[in-house]
């Protein structure tokens, strides 16, 4: 992307305004949190961010400043209360990290008179810039805004994988919400690249089981780790069992009875950046189309908080394939909103 490129995009997407405070936020490996070329590339791409801002900064009046903090090891991992104290106060901010610090920047925007916005980058690499990063974000947002509707509408949905499991959410008693990539006013908070609709499945929390009754989640979820395939017994809305005897299968275990709000089922997620490409990297693979969470829901949508949210993609071209998925609308007609692994664009214009 070139340099005049990539003002555009910053102008177009985060309109930095005279006498704003701008925060870019990096985390830095340490201890057993072992650095990668891909994770020096991404600091080094913070500080060239960093310096347009500045040169930005200089001509239209708004001060830049960039933090590091040692990187936290878990995905939406609580980030040092001194970052969350930096980030309040700032109008704007960029988290460019290798660890999502989505659960903690969230809040911020969503409190009562929040003066911030923020975009929260996890993994993000610079070949994005060539691709999802190069999306018409309008027409992306045409497209987010129809799945967020079709969600709303939608009391559940049917997945069928490519190995032949399926799986049942319960969509019931919650609100669809999306993001296309606009993050210019106070308050907002994007994933960036963008390009999504989600909705948190229902988690029948103690206050709500009374009334509405158990989840309806069930079925089997297929993830891949390395080309091995780890299978996760869903019911009510919670991963209850795993059947494999692998060593990865046993290591899962371990993990999810270390904290028991993992096992819950957190987003159904449906990605609309054309642009978006599958390489292995979640931050952009999930803008492709399908993707299953487990974990926090909380700032999303959900009632469960929880240390760990954990994004599995199942588009075109991942391990395992979301083959089809369909939407049970509230009337009891159904939607087909994946065919062959694909999101259908066609019903979304």
């Amino acid at each position: 992307m070139r340099p005049e490129e990539r003002i555009k995009l910053f102008k177009d997407v985060f309109a930095p305004k005279s006498g704003e405070k701008i925060l870019f936020l990096v985390d830095i490996p340490h201890d057993d949190i072992r650095d990668s070329a891909v994770w020096r590339d991404r600091r080094e791409m913070a500080q060239e961010w960093y310096s347009t801002f500045r040169e930005m900064g200089a001509e239209r009046g708004f001060s830049v400043v960039i933090l590091e903090y040692d990187a936290t090891g878990q995905p939406s991992a609580p980030i040092p209360q001194e970052i969350v104290d930096a980030a309040r106060k700032s109008n704007l901010v960029i988290a460019m990290t290798e660890f999502s610090a989505t659960s903690s920047l969230v809040p911020i925007c969503l409190a009562e008179e929040s003066i911030t916005r923020c975009a929260s980058m996890p993994t993000v690499e610079r070949r994005m810039e060539e691709t999802a990063f190069r999306a018409n974000y309008a027409e992306v947002q045409v497209y987010a805004t129809a799945i967020e509707r079709m969600l709303n509408n939608a009391i559940a949905a049917e997945v069928v994988f490519s190995t032949g499991d399926t799986f049942h959410i319960d969509l019931r008693n919650r609100v669809a919400k999306s993001e296309s990539g606009d993050c210019s006013g106070k308050g907002q908070f994007i994933n960036f690249p963008s390009g999504e609709g989600w909705k948190t499945p229902y988690e029948a929390t103690s206050e709500e089981v009374y009334k509405f009754g158990e989840s309806k989640t069930e079925g089997i979820l297929p993830v891949n780790y390395n080309e091995e395939i780890v299978k996760y017994v869903i019911k009510n809305n919670r991963i209850v069992k795993i059947i494999e005897n692998s060593r990865k299968a046993e290591e899962m275990r371990i993990f999810f009875a270390e904290n028991d709000t993992r096992r819950n089922i957190a987003e159904l997620g449906i990605g609309c950046n054309p642009k978006a490409v599958i390489t292995g990297n979640i931050l952009e693979d999930e803008k492709v189309g399908l993707h299953i969470a487990y974990g926090m829901s909380s700032h999303l949508g959900g009632k469960v908080k929880s240390d760990v949210h954990q994004d599995i993609c199942y588009s075109r071209g991942c391990p395992v394939e979301g083959t089809t998925l369909t939407l049970v609308n509230s009337d009891g007609s159904k939607t087909e909103l994946i065919r062959d692994a694909m999101l259908r664009y066609d019903l979304l214009k």
